[in-house]
């Protein structure tokens, strides 16, 4: 009993950390959505907020990297510190590398959108339109936190690693060695810097967000169900073939441009491939919640999880068949493919990172969150996601189409109007879920613990969303 206050005391400061984590991230969220928002409604009405600081291509920018370095890989990063310490059976390690990286991640965010909004970047290189010494503030960022997180795991109970930590550990070691290639400027002329934005842009979701996400899925699926995961082998099948067969697939996204066409050739074989891990992590997840779904209907966690899955399985599939060049030569350019980035980065990743958080963040303040506000946060965003999934597919077909068949340009604009207008809808109705999901995030953290608390980590907690 001597070492109980020690503990308590621990707890504390993971729940300090885990909640500073989601609070940083829960901003950036509203920040870089609201600017998607904006952007949303500039299609249908392009002579909305003509001011250069409010430009298309300003924020554009803006919202893809607030999106992905300050919400999601924050958010995410708050959820695999906490899922290494519990699967490891100890308190987070290296808390004061943890909160200099989540410094160093705000600091970057910060530097990254205001730099970007004066016209000052790196050119039109997706995802990385941050300047040099931006990007190696967030570079010391995954150093840090990943530093955390690798001591975490070596002083675990028990000798084993949790498949968790394959997939949390690998996408910190792969993101690094990736972010050092991609801004090595030695090689970056030509068509050498378009195979390595290639390669950047598609491993930045596919070896990070993928990896940390497929790892908070591990933990926190199994635990919410109450039961273990269907398949060890499955697990570990889908981490290997993934380590194989993305890390080559970005050259998918530059078919028939002057890059060597066995290059290209290569990205797609790699893409057919890519079935292999993405099958094997849904249909694992799928088998394990198989015949359970009164327990998902009535956690207010686990639906955020399993629509994640769900659209990681669509998502990935059919990010594959859109690699073939048959496929290519239509919706390449066109608004399609903004539908399916948004239908993985925020269906997959960002339900992920809400699943996480509604399930382990109450589990460590001891603070729940508003069952009704879950509620509506869960419907308004995922009926949200889809009109913007659907419309924006359907209305890149038909910009292809129209491009095929050789018609002026304004007749594909033309056709895509409306189904801007529908965008707009389903982003709006996002966004309203992203302040709903604020609420309960300062109900989990800084606000009151509800009466009657809820235990987090349990397949009955409340009531069904």
């Amino acid at each position: 009993m001597a070492d109980a206050p020690a503990t308590a005391v621990s707890e504390r400061a993971d729940a300090t950390l885990f909640s500073a984590f989601t609070l940083s991230a829960t901003f950036w969220l509203l920040f870089a959505t609201a600017v998607g928002l904006l952007l949303s409604f500039k299609f249908p009405y392009p002579d909305l907020a003509t001011s250069p600081f409010l430009s298309f291509g300003r924020l554009r920018a803006i919202h893809t990297n607030g999106t992905f370095y300050g919400w999601a890989s924050i958010a995410l990063t708050g959820c695999v510190l906490y899922v290494a310490a519990k699967t490891s059976g100890t308190a987070i390690k290296g808390k004061a590398f943890a909160w200099l990286g989540l410094i160093c991640y705000n600091i970057a965010a910060i530097c990254g959108t205001v730099t970007l909004d004066l016209g000052i970047n790196y050119g039109d290189q997706e995802y990385r339109e941050w300047v040099w010494w931006v990007k190696l503030i967030f570079v010391a960022a995954l150093a840090l936190t990943g530093t955390s997180l690798v001591r975490t795991v070596a002083e675990r109970v028990e000798r084993e690693i949790y498949i968790s930590n394959w997939y949390l550990i690998g996408g910190f070691v792969f993101t690094i060695i990736m972010s050092i290639i991609a801004f090595i400027p030695y090689y970056q002329y030509g068509m050498g810097q378009v195979a390595v934005q290639g390669y950047f842009m598609h491993n930045a979701v596919g070896m990070w967000f993928t990896f940390l996400a497929l790892g908070i899925t591990y933990y926190a699926l199994p635990k919410l169900l109450n039961r273990p995961i269907y398949s060890y082998a499955l697990g570990v099948l889908g981490f290997w073939t993934n380590m194989i067969f993305y890390p080559l697939i970005g050259a998918h996204h530059f078919e028939f441009t002057p890059l060597p066409w066995w290059f290209q050739t290569l990205a797609i074989v790699f893409s057919v491939g890519m079935l292999v891990p993405v099958w094997a992590g849904s249909g694992n997840f799928f088998l394990t919640w198989r015949g359970h779904w009164e327990t998902v209907r009535r956690s207010y966690a686990l639906p955020f999880l399993v629509v994640g899955v769900i659209y990681y399985f669509l998502g990935s599939t059919q990010g594959t068949f859109e690699a073939l060049r048959s496929v290519q030569i239509i919706l390449h350019f066109t608004n399609f493919v903004i539908g399916h980035s948004h239908l993985t980065m925020y269906g997959f990743i960002t339900f992920i990172a809400w699943g996480g958080i509604y399930a382990l963040l109450p589990q460590i303040t001891k603070k729940a969150p508003s069952l009704i506000a879950t509620g509506l946060h869960f419907w308004l965003a995922f009926i949200g996601v889809t009109i913007y999934v659907i419309s924006l597919s359907i209305g890149g077909v038909l910009q292809g189409l129209d491009w095929a068949a050789g018609n002026p340009f304004i007749v594909s604009v033309e056709a895509a109007d409306p189904y801007w207008v529908a965008r707009a809808v389903g982003g709006t109705m996002m966004f309203l879920a992203h302040c709903i999901f604020a609420y309960n995030v300062y109900l989990m953290t800084v606000g009151r613990r509800p009466a009657g608390a809820t235990r987090a980590l349990s397949g009955s907690q409340g009531a069904s969303v």
